[in-house]
Parts: structure tokens; C-alpha cells; sequence
């Protein structure tokens, strides 16, 4: 007991290093580095040859004295900056070789730009050109995040030996099923905000007029596959995006998540509860832990696409905290120097509840203790706003009549915090999108006890629509004794996707079963607290207005209204699958 009680000690003090910041420690490592550090070579603009004689810039950070040294490997679309790299010096103080390189068609190098497409080769072409380099030991290091993290993800299935650690900061794995669509419907206001924003050059190389550029009125427009004339030129993959809607040939070369089995680096990824990528993550890391022999940790804070304390409208205090460079320096040393930094007493998950606002250690997903629990919706028919008769329980609905709402995609339910990146992400109260007759409510009763949530959460949803094709959204809402209503996950379904395979229109009229995917999330609904469920049709711009046509998708600007009904009955057991944590 002795010696576990031991371990267990180390693994605390480990844990408060991990996420509250570990000040002192890193002030110190900064000033030993600062009197103890040899001098840093700054090489700008080195010219990288790819296999079709393109070149990519690069920055090259390195110890001045002679010898061989581990590299660590970064590679973006977003500008590998100058000689004024923080990070750069950094790690070659600490005797690594640090290399920034900015991706085809970006910063200063050369080739066309087209997301995602290059990055596998390229990838590759960079670790071979840096193996022939006379400073490199033959071990490589990756590092980065977003799209960052897709260019190290891409390359691990073929990379060689020489791969020996990844550090994936909120990663793009899939490009069709993390940042495209999701639950088949459009990623709008990330796919085609970020996209045009990557496409756009410089102010004053363009030729757009910026006076004129509105962007609230470019995110209306219709129909979506001529999205490029709003900004005066076309952009073939933007086009692309919206001509592939359904998972194909197209996406496939994209993806690297049917090579998992060949990936053999380690690799921590760094997550958060309101990031965009966050079901993927939780998705691949689960996978690779299956069928890959590369050890995996993963870190998921209260974060949205970064780590930060104060996250929409809740400030998760200092415990949110997270000392990335401290983290990183222990990851690097131990995989690429051989360095005993107590790695092996990390665990493989490590995930902040919120709610409570605490640190947890835990060792699978779902969590082996979950007992997923159906909380029903009930109403007289009226479940229409926050001041509707719908209520959530755990008792199964006996008759009860179908609660009905209005879609009208000329007037769509706003999007207010989630998992967003272009647009404000994270916990708001949803209080003015609760008056909306065309938002359904189901409300529990107070909370007596402290209720945990974590893992994956889905709705199960009977619904029947007069379109042919329609969206039903879902939101799980933590209700606060003031009244506050904070989302906490969220997730949609479209209509012609509801069998996750090729698309199928629905019947007017005919009940269908929907299973709408929220996420996973932590959070602990506490006592004096409510659980509640919206229900919708709508959540734009984080997803794309359905026009509840059923036309071909991306080529429509007709909108037309659909009336939904909700069912809740005997035969139709509409509910929320909770995870519950004992």
C-alpha cells in the first residue's frame, strides 16, 4: 500500500504540473535556460524541393555548436512567421532542431493553394529532405494545431521509424466528418468563412473592394455552390466542398483515419469540450487505441479552438490553466531524447468537469462506470419556448399529443456559442433563443443532488415533417438557479442523411426515428440545477440553412417554410441519452 500510495503521489503532483501551469517550475526552466543556453542558429526562407520540383520555405532553427540533433517539425497554411520565433529559440536552446514551414501556396512558398489536398506528399517530401539534412540524428518530432495537426495526422500512417512523437493541439483528423458535414449538414460558417479567408490574398492584392465586403451578407447567400461571386472570384474548392456533400472518392483522399493500424508515433492530443474537432478527436483516439500499439494520451479542457480561462460567458478559472510549452518540453524530451520525464505514469485521459470545474484522471471511453440514462421528453403539445408546458424525466411517456413548430429558413434559429471557430464558441446563456416558437423545450425538475455527465450524448428524436427533406437539431442546455440556461453540447441531423449512407428523402408527413449526434462533454448539472433539451430545425450559421426542398444540394436559393411535429408517446419515445456517471 505503501509504494501505491507512492505512485499515486507522483501522479498528483504530475497532474498539477499538466494543467495548472506549473509557474515556478517553468520560470525556472526558462532562467537556466537563459544563462545555460548555446547560441541559435537562424536560417530564414530555406528552400524545401518536393517530388514535383516545387518549393516550400522554411525556417530553421538549430544549435550553433556542430552534431546531430532530434527535429521537431511544423508545418502551416497560417505564415511561418521570421527569425522572431519564441518557440523557435526555444527549442534550440534546448538542443532540439526546430523547423517552420509554410505549406504549398502559402507564405512564401511555392505551388497552388488548395486545403488538404498536397499536405500527405509534402509532408512526406519535408521528413525525407530533413533525414538528408547533416544536422538531423534521424529522429523527427511533429507539433501543432487545427490544420496543423491534420499535416502531422496525414503523414503518421506512412511515416517511417524516424516518426517518433506527435503533438496534436485541437486536430483536424477528418476533413469530411470533423470540419465538412456534420450529421450530413453543411459545417457553414467554418467551412465557407474559413475557406474564403484562407483564398482571399492580402489587402490591396486582391482587387476586392473591402469597403464594400459585408461579411453578414455574404453568410446569407444562395445558392451555395456560387458562394466565390460574392468575393469576386472563383475558388475552385470552395466549389468542390459543396458539389461532394456525401462521403466519396473525393473526401477519401483526404483521409487518414482508414490507416490507423500503421501509425506508430506516440501522440498526445490536446482537445476541448467546446472545440470544433472534439467528437473526431474522442473518435480516432479511442480507434487508435484498438488498433494502433503507439501509445495515445489524450487532454480535454473547457476550451474552445485554444486553451483559455474565460470561455463564452463562464470564466473556468485558474484550474483551466494549461502550460503548454511545460507539457510539450517533457513530451519531446522523453520520445526524442530518451529522457525519464514520468511519462509513463501519465494517464491516457485527462479531462476537466465542468460544473464542479475539476481535473480528472480516467482510463477509457465511454467511461467503464457510464450508465447511459433516457431522460423523456414530455408536454400537452406545447412544448413551444422556455415558458411551454415540456418537461424531461426518466419515466417513459404515456399518450401524449405531438408538440408541432414552424421551419422557416428565411428566418433560422441563430447560432449562440457551441463549437465554433469563426464565430463566437463556448457556453451562452440561451435564454432569447428559448422565446422562439420554433424552438421546443424540455426542462427536468430541480436537481436534489449533484448529476454528472460525461461521454458521448446523443437525442433520439420521432419526428415527421410536410418537406421532403428537412434538419432537426438538438441542444443540451444546463439551467442555472437564476434562470441562466447554458448550452453545453449540441448537434444536428439532416433528414436525407438520417441512415448515415447514401441520401434518401423522407415522405411528407411520415414519423421518422433521428438520432442526433451532441457530442461528448463533461459537465456536472448541479444541485439547484436543471437538465434541459432544445429542440429545432435550424443553427445557423454555425450549419447551413436546409431549404426544405430536397433539390440538389448547393444549387438551391428557393426557401421553403416546413411544419414539424415531435413525437413523445407510447410508440414514439423521444428522449436524451445521457451518460451518467455514478
Amino acid at each position: 500500500m505503501k509504494k501505491r500510495s507512492v505512485v499515486l503521489s507522483i501522479r498528483f503532483l504530475f497532474v498539477l504540473s499538466l494543467t495548472c501551469g506549473c509557474t515556478a517550475t517553468a520560470q525556472q526552466t526558462t532562467a537556466a535556460v537563459q544563462q545555460q543556453a548555446p547560441s541559435v542558429s537562424i536560417s530564414e526562407n530555406v528552400p524545401n524541393p518536393m517530388r514535383d520540383g516545387v518549393i516550400l520555405m522554411a525556417n530553421v532553427f538549430r544549435p550553433e555548436a556542430e552534431g546531430t540533433y532530434p527535429v521537431i517539425v511544423i508545418r502551416t497554411p497560417y505564415g511561418k512567421g521570421d527569425a522572431n520565433n519564441d518557440d523557435g529559440k526555444y527549442f534550440a536552446s534546448n538542443e532540439y532542431v526546430y523547423i517552420v514551414q509554410d505549406c504549398r501556396g502559402r507564405g512564401s512558398s511555392g505551388g497552388k493553394w488548395y486545403p488538404g489536398i498536397n499536405e500527405r506528399k509534402d509532408g512526406l517530401d519535408t521528413h525525407q529532405w530533413i533525414l538528408a539534412q547533416p544536422w538531423c540524428n534521424g529522429s523527427i518530432g511533429t507539433l501543432g494545431g487545427s490544420y496543423v495537426g491534420y499535416t502531422q495526422w496525414i503523414t503518421a500512417p506512412d511515416a517511417g521509424d524516424y516518426l517518433k512523437a506527435m503533438f496534436t493541439v485541437v486536430p483536424l483528423f477528418d476533413w469530411y466528418k470533423d470540419t465538412s458535414y456534420i450529421g450530413g449538414a453543411l459545417n457553414h460558417a467554418q467551412m465557407m468563412d474559413w475557406g474564403t479567408g484562407m483564398a482571399i490574398p492580402p489587402e490591396g492584392q486582391s482587387g476586392i473592394d473591402w469597403k464594400k465586403w459585408n461579411k453578414k451578407k455574404v453568410i446569407w447567400h444562395l445558392p451555395l455552390s456560387t458562394w466565390d461571386e460574392m468575393i469576386g472570384f472563383e475558388v475552385a474548392y470552395l466549389r468542390d466542398w459543396i458539389a461532394h456533400p456525401e462521403y466519396d472518392s473525393y473526401w477519401k483522399q483526404y483521409r487518414m483515419t482508414d490507416s490507423l493500424d500503421k501509425v506508430k508515433a506516440p501522440n498526445i492530443t490536446i482537445s476541448g469540450w467546446y472545440d470544433i474537432f472534439v467528437s473526431q478527436a474522442f473518435e480516432n483516439i479511442s480507434r487508435l487505441k484498438k488498433e494502433s500499439t503507439a501509445p495515445q494520451y489524450v487532454v480535454v479542457g473547457p476550451w474552445p479552438h485554444g486553451a483559455k480561462t474565460k470561455v463564452g460567458e463562464i470564466d473556468f478559472g485558474k484550474e483551466a490553466e494549461f502550460n503548454k510549452r511545460y507539457v510539450q518540453s517533457n513530451w519531446f524530451d522523453h520520445w526524442l531524447k530518451g529522457k525519464d520525464t514520468d511519462i509513463d505514469i501519465w494517464p491516457p485521459l485527462r479531462i476537466f468537469v465542468m460544473g464542479t470545474n475539476k481535473w480528472r484522471n480516467e482510463y477509457e471511453w465511454p467511461l467503464a462506470r457510464t450508465k447511459f440514462t433516457p431522460y423523456y421528453f414530455h408536454s400537452t403539445g406545447n412544448a413551444n419556448t422556455a415558458n411551454g408546458n415540456g418537461t424531461l424525466s426518466t419515466v417513459k411517456p404515456a399518450d401524449q399529443p405531438a408538440d408541432k413548430y414552424v421551419y422557416d429558413p428565411a428566418d433560422p434559429v441563430p447560432t449562440h456559442g457551441g463549437c465554433n471557430l469563426t464565430i463566437p464558441a463556448g457556453p451562452f446563456d440561451q435564454a432569447n433563443i428559448e422565446k422562439r416558437s420554433d424552438v421546443l423545450v424540455y426542462t427536468s425538475d430541480v436537481l436534489d443532488a449533484d448529476l454528472e455527465v460525461t461521454g458521448p450524448v446523443k437525442v433520439i428524436l420521432y419526428a415527421a415533417s410536410s418537406a421532403t427533406d428537412t434538419d432537426f437539431t438538438g441542444k443540451l442546455v444546463d439551467v442555472y438557479p437564476d434562470g441562466r440556461a447554458m448550452n453545453i453540447c449540441d448537434g444536428i441531423i439532416r433528414a436525407r442523411y438520417r441512415n448515415e449512407g447514401k441520401a434518401m428523402l423522407i415522405g411528407a408527413g411520415k414519423i421518422y426515428r433521428y438520432e442526433i449526434d451532441l457530442w461528448p462533454t463533461s459537465n456536472v448539472f448541479l444541485k439547484g440545477h436543471r437538465i434541459r433539451v432544445e429542440i429545432s430545425s435550424s443553427n445557423f450559421p454555425r450549419f447551413d440553412r436546409n431549404p426544405n426542398t430536397g433539390h440538389t444540394f448547393g444549387a438551391d436559393a428557393e426557401l421553403v417554410k416546413a411544419k414539424q411535429n415531435v413525437y413523445h408517446d407510447k410508440q414514439h419515445l423521444s428522449h436524451i441519452l445521457l451518460p451518467i456517471i455514478p
